[in-house]
């Protein structure tokens, strides 16, 4: 238990709930709804519990209590209100909570049980789309700012890319498996590791019927080319998130498009935060960059297009 993370400091709140610290200064001596500690040097910060309550007293609030009111609610009684709108109005938030506070508390039970608790009643497209990329998305800030440590964000990674594959699997069962002389090739580009966008992908050409070909993380162009001998179409598949950086993005395009796709029927479909830097009138038209996942996938494929 040494691993979790049980302080934290005004600024930590106002990153992990979205209410201003300026805003809950007011609210803390106001209404009296925190209570901090300090440390032997007169520090103050707050416990994991000060936390977990704000989280619940920003999303009562997000959703019409006013602070004032919450202000008189026992302690028991907000995380029962909270509960009860979450049921009927806002899930999405609610949970995006939750999959925090088993982040911050490395608890895989927490994952598991909220995880398990939508399954119910959505699909994991939907579980992927409208709760896990809101939630990376915090993620990603979050560690920009200190707020959490790269343990954290490496233990709810592994967590969805669990998930990710687990409903590639099934997809592969439900699926028959489709030998054609078309093929999708996803790969990520040298020293880039981010690694989730490229899996739902993955996912995604699969659930649909589509055939493909899974390398992961940091391959090398030249790998790349022994596929070429195999398949008389390839449609490639990447995501740049930190890699390949700025000063080489244009070198690595030239490369890969010299080296893979000139004088074939190949194709490059690309998204994530580098393609922001390509410029679009530059790049040879079998080159199709996207700024996100979702993007790719809408431009590109429908969810009841069949592979042919």
């Amino acid at each position: 238990m040494n691993n979790i993370k049980t302080k934290f400091s005004i600024k930590d709140l106002e990153n992990l709930s979205g209410i201003k610290a300026h805003t809950i200064r007011i609210w803390e001596k106001r209404y009296n709804l925190f209570a901090p500690n300090r440390t032997e040097t007169n520090i103050r910060y707050y416990s994991l519990k000060s936390l977990q309550k704000l989280l619940n007293i920003s999303f009562l609030n997000r959703n019409g209590y006013k602070v004032s009111k919450i202000a008189k609610l026992k302690a028991e009684e907000i995380p029962n209100i909270v509960n009860e709108i979450a049921e009927h109005k806002d899930k999405n938030n609610y949970y995006v909570n939750l999959f925090k506070m088993s982040m911050l508390n490395f608890d895989q039970a927490i994952f598991y049980n909220t995880f398990n608790t939508l399954t119910r009643e959505h699909s994991f497209d939907d579980i992927f789309c409208n709760i896990f990329v809101p939630l990376l998305d915090k993620i990603g800030l979050l560690w920009q700012t200190n707020t959490i440590t790269p343990a954290h964000e490496h233990f709810i990674v592994e967590l969805i890319k669990q998930k990710i594959l687990t409903s590639i699997d099934i997809a592969q069962t439900h699926l028959p498996i489709k030998q054609n002389k078309k093929i999708h090739v996803l790969f990520l580009p040298d020293n880039e590791i981010h690694e989730i966008g490229i899996l739902y992908i993955n996912y995604k050409l699969i659930s649909i019927g589509f055939q493909s070909i899974y390398l992961g993380q940091s391959v090398p162009i030249d790998s790349l080319e022994y596929l070429k001998d195999y398949y008389e179409e390839i449609t490639f598949v990447s995501s740049f998130t930190i890699k390949p950086e700025k000063d080489v993005l244009k070198t690595y395009l030239n490369e890969f498009s010299k080296k893979l796709l000139e004088n074939t029927k190949n194709t490059f479909l690309v998204c994530g935060r580098m393609v922001e830097l390509i410029d679009k009138t530059k790049i040879e038209p079998s080159i199709k960059v996207f700024s996100t996942t979702n993007d790719l996938l809408q431009n590109n494929y429908h969810s009841n297009q069949k592979a042919v």
